[in-house]
């Protein structure tokens, strides 16, 4: 029998100075039984990093041949394709090629990552970033995400702050190349 996800409910407060975007968020994720807090953490913060009008979650590690989150304009045509963790070649060849839009957000180890992309066929792989945050961050704060939780998400200058329940985490987001 297939074990049910739970849902976690975050306040999120966004404050991301680079793109001047300010928002208050009653964000409401599914956890996969299969999925680590880390996973969940970064799919939360490309959700947050990448937030615009018709953003949405899909299943997660579940949805098979999405990304962890997509953009969709109000025609319905997916504007971007974001995914999270070390995501197939062959994925985000086919992101890149419904979307405009293509970046992938990591908590994994980034020469792995990139190794993995690197050399494959991927369609306008030398414009898709690969985010990553520093070592230790996203397990260090995963383990204060509670499945109710209060978030601030602060981005300036690449510097990201984060804030879980009181508890402050910051790190640089550094961008990454492959193709």
């Amino acid at each position: 029998m297939a074990q049910a996800a739970t849902v976690y409910t975050f306040a999120t407060e966004l404050a991301d100075v680079d793109r001047g975007v300010y928002e208050t968020l009653s964000v409401r994720m599914a956890r996969h039984a299969s999925e680590t807090p880390g996973f969940m953490l970064t799919r939360l913060l490309a959700y947050c990093l990448e937030y615009a009008e018709g953003i949405a979650f899909t299943e997660g590690v579940a949805a098979g041949d999405e990304p962890a989150v997509l953009v969709r304009d109000l025609t319905g045509r997916i504007t971007a394709w974001i995914e999270v963790g070390m995501p197939d070649a062959e994925r985000v060849h086919r992101g890149s090629r419904h979307a405009s839009r293509v970046a992938i957000y990591t908590h994994r180890s980034v020469p792995h990552v990139l190794a993995q992309l690197d050399g494959r066929r991927v369609f306008r792989a030398g414009h898709i970033p690969v985010f990553a945050f520093g070592e230790g961050f996203v397990d260090e704060a995963a383990e204060r995400l509670d499945r109710r939780a209060a978030v601030a998400v602060s981005v300036t200058e690449r510097q990201l702050y984060l804030d879980v329940d009181g508890h402050t985490f910051a790190t640089e987001i550094a961008e990454h190349h492959f193709g």
